[in-house]
């Protein structure tokens, strides 16, 4: 291996060459690190520096060969992240010292475990980390830019970074994994006796109103699909205001139809073959599935739950998909049949007092998490729910 890399620090994605980022993605890793959707936040001003991001991608170049990819943004804010460490900016003001600005691990405004390094497979990894981290340590310094945070880190990857020197806080997302059910009916009758009722109630009164739900492959649907996506996001994040979570322009889904529809799915409910009442955007790599948007011309009872959830559920039994996480949010998907499960951020504040207020206080932040974890999950309708093993 030529040991001799040469570092560039990049302002956009754009600037990488489509081919060889891809050529560093893996199999399994999730479909968000592709540069299509990357791409597709930066290249709609979804992501940029006007709305408190400002790439700063680390990539790793052995002569025109690109061996290595860090994604990476600096912030002054925590939008976007769906890490909600707010308690720690307030703690550092508190103390008169400074959170921000940080350098930030993450694919924006998507909260979807498995973020790492891109490294190409025949390169010594950690050696390329430790080329990558002296590099964004040595920008932090020199910026004044007080900590790195890795959010949503792939499991296996995270892992590795206390070699440097980096505190796991834990977190907890959604998952749906299939037990290797024959059908619809034979996970239903995975429930308690009383909420496999409720689901087959609440999945019938829409049927009952003349609504139509069914899967549908973006590469072969409507393009207006993804324009009537856009207005949906829109309507559902209104119904939030002020606490939306607006992150995404009409231009990042039409990107996406341009670049990314080969991963996208849509549950669409009809009651008119002409236009949808109500849409869910999905991400679908492999045997797995993700969601991540949703909205809802007419809200009615129940819409949500057939259109987000149980028709992609089906829809997984079905192909014979092994997860499906439904996107960040309200324990009622645990009634749904969706468990809690953890997962890790990655901290290290630069600042030695903030280092050590921070080191002091995980332990138990942790503990709370994960007595959050074990209480929703004790509240899961399946006859079986033991609790996710912890990664």
């Amino acid at each position: 291996m030529n040991t001799k890399l040469r570092v560039e620090i990049h302002s956009t994605v754009l600037e990488i060459p489509v081919e060889q980022w891809n050529a560093l993605v893996q199999e399994g890793d999730i479909p968000f690190l592709e540069w299509e959707w990357i791409a597709s936040l930066e290249g709609s001003r979804s992501v940029c520096p006007e709305s408190g991001w400002l790439p700063c991608h680390i990539t790793l170049w052995d002569g025109s060969r690109l061996v290595g990819i860090a994604p990476f943004y600096i912030k002054n804010h925590s939008w976007g992240e769906f890490v909600f460490d707010y308690f720690w900016a307030e703690a550092a003001q508190m103390l008169r010292r400074s959170y921000y600005p940080k350098l930030v691990g993450v694919i924006p405004a998507t909260p979807t475990v498995g973020y790492r390094f891109l490294i190409a497979p025949e390169y010594d990894p950690k050696e390329l980390q430790r080329i990558i981290f002296d590099v964004a340590e040595h920008l932090c310094r020199s910026e004044g830019i007080q900590g790195i945070h890795i959010l949503f880190a792939d499991p296996s990857w995270g892992k590795t970074l206390s070699e440097w020197r980096f505190v796991p806080w834990k977190h907890h997302h959604y998952l749906w994994e299939n037990q290797g059910f024959k059908d619809f009916s034979q996970y239903l009758s995975s429930f308690t006796k009383y909420q496999r009722k409720n689901i087959r109630r609440e999945r019938k009164e829409v049927a009952d109103t003349g609504i139509q739900i069914r899967i549908q492959a973006a590469k072969d649907a409507d393009p207006d699909l993804f324009q009537h996506m856009f207005r949906l996001y829109t309507r559902t994040n209104d119904k939030f205001a002020p606490y939306d979570a607006r992150y995404v322009n009409e231009d990042f889904f039409l990107k996406l139809h341009e670049t990314f529809r080969h991963r996208i799915l849509f549950a669409v409910a009809y009651r008119s073959p002409d236009t949808p009442l109500a849409l869910a955007f999905l991400v679908q790599k492999g045997t797995s599935l993700w969601g991540r948007y949703w909205g809802t011309y007419q809200d009615l009872k129940d819409l949500h739950f057939d259109v987000c959830y149980y028709t992609p559920i089906q829809y997984a039994i079905e192909r014979g998909i092994r997860t499906f996480d439904p996107g960040a949010g309200s324990p009622h998907k645990v009634r749904r049949g969706f468990l809690a499960h953890p997962h890790y951020s990655y901290h290290l504040l630069l600042d030695p007092l903030m280092d050590q207020v921070f080191r002091a206080n995980i332990d138990k932040v942790n503990q709370m998490e994960e007595q959050t974890i074990q209480e929703l999950n004790r509240f899961s309708p399946l006859k079986s729910a033991p609790n996710p093993a912890l990664p």
